[in-house]
């Protein structure tokens, strides 16, 4: 579904991702593992076109993306949830889920039908549709931002720190949200500094150091491996 090869990011002379490569399989749940400044989202920024590529390749199901705009990755089928969980505050949560599906706004009898899809899956989001999205709490907001980008109805989804500043009850159902769109077929890259919850989810993992991929693998493998606290804390 996506190759990213030898993929470079630079701001300025500041190399942030230097030549990385992994694929994301159909169906797969894949995690990008990293500290604080190991160029995760940065990796995830330039796949989803907000950031320039210094060098490498994204194909997205064999479709060149790599000098994309932000909107043409989205028409692409592949939707980012940012770790800035950035919602329209003054609009309602109705009105925000519908701006995400801004690339299908003439097909309004299957934007309805998503609409209604995930409501099932964030009930909570239902019971507030008129409620202005600022006034949300913070897993509130998450849970829509995801919501937002499958209305786009993407086939790949990247997930950019969704656990980042959540209380741990609210961190638990949005991994069971994850592991539920997971199931559903949908293809995912998650980006999380969480690693227990993040390798709990994954069917491979690729841990990230000083820009460069340092350690790959299954979940399982990722997890036993005796150095990931160093790969990882940068020790």
């Amino acid at each position: 579904m996506l190759d990213v090869t030898d993929l470079s990011v630079s701001y300025g002379a500041i190399r942030a991702v230097r030549s990385i490569s992994f694929t994301l399989r159909k169906g797969e749940l894949v995690s990008l593992l990293g500290a604080n400044g190991a160029g995760k989202s940065s990796t995830i920024k330039c796949i989803a076109g907000a950031l320039k590529a210094s060098g490498g390749t994204i194909t997205l199901e064999g479709k060149d993306i790599t000098a994309a705009s932000p909107e043409q990755v989205v028409r692409a089928g592949l939707a980012t949830v940012p770790e800035t969980r950035d919602v329209f505050p003054d609009l309602t949560v109705a009105e925000n889920l519908m701006l995400g599906a801004f690339i299908h706004r003439r097909d309004q009898a299957g934007n309805r039908d998503n609409l209604e899809k995930l409501n099932t899956l964030f009930p909570r989001l239902a019971e507030r549709s008129k409620q202005a999205a600022g006034t949300l709490s913070g897993g509130e907001q998450q849970m829509l931002v995801i919501a937002r980008a499958l209305m786009a109805r993407p086939r790949v989804l990247l997930l950019d720190e969704p656990s980042l500043g959540l209380a741990p009850a609210i961190v638990e159902r949005i991994f069971e949200m994850i592991e539920t769109l997971k199931k559903s077929g949908l293809t995912i890259l998650l980006v999380e500094q969480n690693v227990n919850q993040a390798l709990a989810v994954a069917d491979r993992a690729f841990v990230m150091r000083l820009g460069a991929i340092v350690a790959s693998g299954t979940a399982e493998e990722i997890r036993s491996t005796s150095d990931l606290s160093a790969h990882y804390l940068g020790g």
